[in-house]
């Protein structure tokens, strides 16, 4: 059956950290040790909470501030070294873009409730998809099936006539439970050469 729709996940595939110095620098400060401010940010149940958007950003930060003891007259650079080394993929965006009028484009991501802001007014990367469902708004988190078929609806197409490309193995994985084909993200050349190998091999052929 011929893929219809192209799914898409945002962290660690549309936006990817580029550089860690600006969190290498608060490991070291707060003797942390390597690579561990992402998962105190990302993971653990406040983390959780705010990706189900049962708590707000600002608490969820509030909770990180407490945590790290960091002061309030510090919180500010702390937030922003955090975020210095993402980067939005304008290539990959514009690719997605080029995809509009040949297949439905989607993007589910595990994210916080100010993330729509950021793909709308911070970004301007919203219109070169056709639906968006953030983790946080509908109270679902990747890999639940759930959260597939939402999108799957959404696109008014079936799980084996969708793709969907994510830089974790377990969220891919949910998704092929629904039967939707899935593309590992390592690196945006990888990506996309699977992405046109899977589109090639699924086109419909004349004999």
């Amino acid at each position: 059956m011929a893929i219809k729709a192209i799914i898409w996940d945002m962290g660690g595939v549309l936006v990817r950290t580029h550089r860690r110095d600006g969190r290498e620098k608060w490991e070291k400060a707060l003797s942390l040790p390597h690579g561990t401010l992402e998962e105190i940010v990302f993971g653990g149940e406040s983390g959780y909470l705010a990706g189900i958007g049962s708590i707000t950003p600002e608490q969820h930060w509030d909770w990180i501030y407490r945590h790290l003891r960091i002061p309030a007259e510090k919180q500010d650079a702390f937030t922003n070294d955090f975020w210095s080394g993402d980067e939005v993929d304008r290539d990959l965006i514009h690719f997605i873009g080029e995809l509009q009028g040949r297949y439905r484009t989607g993007l589910i991501t595990n994210a916080w409730l100010d993330i729509r802001h950021m793909l709308e007014d911070v970004w301007g990367i919203n219109s070169v998809f056709d639906e968006i469902i953030v983790s946080a708004e509908v109270k679902l988190v990747k890999p639940d099936e759930a959260i597939y078929r939402m999108m799957l609806e959404k696109l008014n197409v079936k799980a084996e006539e969708s793709v969907f490309v994510d830089d974790f193995l377990e969220n891919i994985e949910g998704a092929r439970a629904l039967g939707m084909h899935g593309i590992h993200f390592l690196q945006p050349e990888q990506a996309l050469h699977d992405l046109s190998a899977l589109l090639n091999e699924q086109a419909p052929h004349s004999t």
